[in-house]
């Protein structure tokens, strides 16, 4: 089933559409979804390798676009059942604590996580909360994605064939091992 599923990424790096598809998974991730934009942009700058810095840049954007929605989703939930959450348990100062902390070293947090295997959206949503400055929050989240996504996107333009050929030898491991990196993201922010 995961060679199938291989097959058709490889098949859509070639349609039309494929940069849309790419777009709407790095929204997706930064905002809410729980599977990383990787696990599309490899195998299709592997197939498009004269297209993986445009990938890159498709990727980083989505990402952005999906950060602000994850951003967005902290404002707002925080402002309604958030803050009836803080008042019912009486945790103003907990909170108060952590908008501190959070606006503090929120930076450095985006900047760091950006780049893990720990889901974004987390980062995103919390940035929301702690209500960080958006200009850099925006900043810092594209610099770390962008980081991150130009990285995988040069190293397969330049090793492209090798990368290729060990990652269709090796396709089961290498799908574990980014679901291994997912779960071991979701239990270091669950600690």
């Amino acid at each position: 089933m995961l060679r199938k599923c291989y097959n058709w990424v490889l098949r859509q790096a070639e349609k039309r559409h494929a940069e849309w598809i790419l777009f709407a998974v790095a929204v997706a991730e930064a905002s809410f979804f729980p599977l990383p934009p990787d696990v599309l942009l490899l195998p299709m700058a592997v197939a498009r390798r004269d297209r993986a810095w445009r990938l890159a840049a498709v990727c980083t954007m989505g990402s952005i676009v999906g950060g602000l929605i994850g951003y967005a989703i902290g404002v707002f939930a925080m402002a309604t059942i958030g803050q009836w959450i803080i008042d019912t348990y009486h945790l103003q100062a907990a909170f108060d604590s952590f908008r501190e902390g959070f606006n503090e070293w929120g930076v450095l947090i985006i900047l760091g996580k950006g780049l893990t295997p720990i889901p974004f959206k987390l980062v995103t949503i919390a940035s929301g909360i702690a209500r960080l400055n958006l200009a850099q929050f925006i900043l810092a989240a594209a610099a770390t994605r962008a980081f991150r996504f130009f990285l995988i996107s040069g190293l397969v333009r330049k090793y492209g064939e090798p990368i290729k050929t060990f990652v269709e030898k090796y396709l089961t491991w290498v799908a574990l091992g980014i679901l291994v990196a997912i779960v071991l993201g979701f239990w270091l922010v669950l600690r």
